[in-house]
């Protein structure tokens, strides 16, 4: 059965970016144990999203069956990166680390995939009000480039580090809880072409990477997001 990679770059650099190499080496990992399969690529760093604004949020809270034109083509880059998502197996995001958090090119990504009744719906009951995802879980391995070790698990500032968290908490929250990170330190990836660590995560990509022992420290650390609730 014909396989779907879908392959998030978010990076705002192009030549010189580590995100988009390490993502190309997966993705290549990938190709190579489904050459019969399909790799769609949606460079937000240099297409970014637009960003939300009061129409398309009237657009996204009306019932499909009562928009208007206009508010169907505010939503349509939203229901392209939708659709995008719900027909890949498995999904690679590269991302930096900017400023303590995600580019704001991958906040308007998660922002137009948002969407009440299409990604999750509100659910109300006797005990309040609570979210269900709609997205179906799907393997998820991001990979984080960021400035030193010292933003990776067990550096001195890895409590700044709310990329990963908050993008973890973001995925969970629509349904894609098998997401594995891939934090990585940018200058000793940079200081050679030969990282023998990426392999581990190439191995994630031609097998099952449902199965990633968490806490795994070095120059590259992968860990499992928690799932939201």
């Amino acid at each position: 059965m014909k396989t779907n990679l879908l392959v998030v770059n978010a990076s705002a650099r192009v030549t010189r970016s580590v995100t988009r190499q390490l993502a190309a080496r997966l993705a290549s990992a990938w190709q190579g144990a489904h050459p019969e399969g399909c790799i769609v690529s949606r460079d937000i760093g240099l297409e970014p999203p637009a960003a939300i604004d009061e129409a398309w949020i009237a657009a996204a809270y009306t019932p499909a069956e009562a928009r208007t034109a206009g508010q169907h083509a505010s939503l349509s880059l939203s229901e392209t990166l939708i659709a995008e998502i719900e027909a890949a197996d498995v999904i690679v995001i590269g991302t930096p680390l900017y400023n303590f958090g995600m580019p704001a090119v991958l906040k308007s990504w998660i922002e137009q995939i948002v969407r009440v009744g299409r990604t999750f719906e509100i659910v109300t009951s006797a005990e309040g009000e609570s979210y269900r995802p709609l997205l179906a879980p799907k393997p998820v391995v991001v990979v984080v480039s960021a400035g030193n070790g010292a933003f990776l698990p067990g550096g001195e500032h890895a409590g700044l580090n709310f990329l990963v968290p908050h993008l973890g908490h973001m995925l969970g929250f629509l349904g894609l809880t098998e997401t594995t990170f891939v934090q990585v330190e940018e200058a000793a990836a940079k200081q050679s072409d030969d990282w023998p660590e990426l392999a581990v995560a190439e191995d994630l990509m031609r097998s099952s990477i449902r199965h990633v022992s968490p806490g795994q420290r070095g120059r590259v650390a992968m860990e499992t997001a928690p799932s939201a609730h």
